[in-house]
């Protein structure tokens, strides 16, 4: 009788270990990247791979050149818009994303009464100047790889347009 439960106890403990091992194995062999769709897409002009829901990738840098190395990168540009009536103004900041500077390019710029205001994500003013040229340098280099906002507001310190950054 004792032989019996002997054997049953060890043929238990087998079992747990096979699941175990091959439960560990999943992971011993995991990508590093888990899509969640993909695919490749092909035309006249040539054909690209792409994936969806890529959650790390790696980017190495040197003074000059920076790679980002994974399966797909993000790359987000847009504006927020907010139009005052009073100001009938082209407004632009390029390049975006930037390494060192922004300009501000303001088109028909008649000498209004603007400046600007840049804020990192947690709403930190980082910095302000006045807006006295058609073209503003706004120097980026000291800060660290992130998004940032620049704000243009009028004399009552009034939003015209805010513009959202990468800094890269």
């Amino acid at each position: 009788m004792k032989e019996k439960n002997y054997s049953k106890s060890r043929i238990s403990r087998s079992m747990i270990l096979i699941i175990v091992s091959l439960l560990y194995s999943g992971f011993i062999m995991a990508q590093e990247s888990s899509n969640t769709s993909g695919g490749d897409a092909t035309g006249n002009g040539g054909s690209v791979a792409y994936s969806v829901g890529q959650l790390v990738y790696t980017t190495n840098s040197n003074s000059s050149v920076t790679v980002t190395q994974g399966v797909q990168q993000a790359f987000e540009i847009f504006t927020l818009d907010i139009k005052d009536n009073l100001f009938n103004l082209s407004l632009s900041v390029y390049p975006n994303p930037t390494l060192e500077n922004i300009t501000l390019q303001i088109g028909d710029y008649n000498s209004e009464k603007l400046s600007y205001q840049l804020f990192d994500m947690q709403g930190k003013q980082l910095s302000k100047g006045r807006i006295v040229a058609q073209q503003t340098q706004i120097n980026m280099k000291s800060l660290p790889t992130a998004t940032y906002f620049i704000n243009v507001v009028n004399q009552e310190n009034k939003k015209v347009q805010s513009f959202k950054i990468i800094k890269n």
